[in-house]
């Protein structure tokens, strides 16, 4: 802890020479974007974008979930999407998951997240459901996530996707895509090499960006 107090004490000194455009700060904020990405402490949006303060307003939840829209629902993830639409007109959204997430973990292998029924509740509003057992006639395509014989990586990067359909399901948003007045991308960090991958909207494969 004691680096992290010591860089806070130092902070003003640090940006003596960008006092003006800190001050310009207090003037209020217009993002490029809406940038929602997983609580995980390896992920650290401005360093990956390069972003300077103002540039991203950002959303962080465990495992980047985006619980489906529900119109009386009391939650800070829906406010944050309302806020950054309507209030701040964002042009863009980057929704962005990472490798190693220990989240998409605990949809995989429930047992991994037993003790903390919290997690476990949150979990629930990711948008998938426990795989049933495979039949020839079955035609439900809900995500499924206990397939633990397939690769992390694209279980990760299906998650996000299924992630960036909840988005889509607030009305504020779906208005604006439909208008061309938003645009959404699917991005993918990948932890241990720092290469972002991104997402077609149409065949949903991931690319180097």
């Amino acid at each position: 802890m004691q680096p992290l107090i010591d860089h806070a004490r130092n902070f003003p000194a640090a940006i003596a020479d960008r006092r003006q455009e800190f001050a310009q700060l207090a003037h209020g904020q217009r993002p490029l974007a809406l940038f929602i990405s997983c609580s995980d402490s390896r992920v650290v949006p401005s360093l990956v974008t390069g972003a300077r303060p103002g540039q991203l307003f950002e959303l962080r939840t465990a495992g980047n979930i985006v619980p489906r829209y529900r119109a009386q629902a009391a939650c800070g993830v829906a406010a944050g999407i309302e806020f950054a639409v309507k209030a701040l007109n964002v042009p863009d959204i980057v929704g962005c998951g990472h490798s190693h997430c220990g989240a998409v973990e605990g949809l995989v292998n429930r047992r991994s997240v037993e003790s903390l029924p919290l997690v476990q509740r949150w979990l629930s509003w990711a948008g998938h459901r426990p795989s049933p057992a495979p039949t020839s006639t079955s035609t439900n395509h809900t995500p499924t996530y206990q397939e633990t014989d397939q690769d992390p990586t694209t279980i990760a990067q299906r998650h996000l996707v299924t992630q960036l359909d909840q988005l889509r399901s607030y009305p504020c948003v779906a208005r604006r895509l439909a208008a061309g007045r938003l645009r959404l991308h699917g991005w993918f960090y990948a932890v241990d090499s720092g290469q972002v991958l991104v997402s077609s909207q149409l065949s949903r494969v991931f690319r180097p960006l």
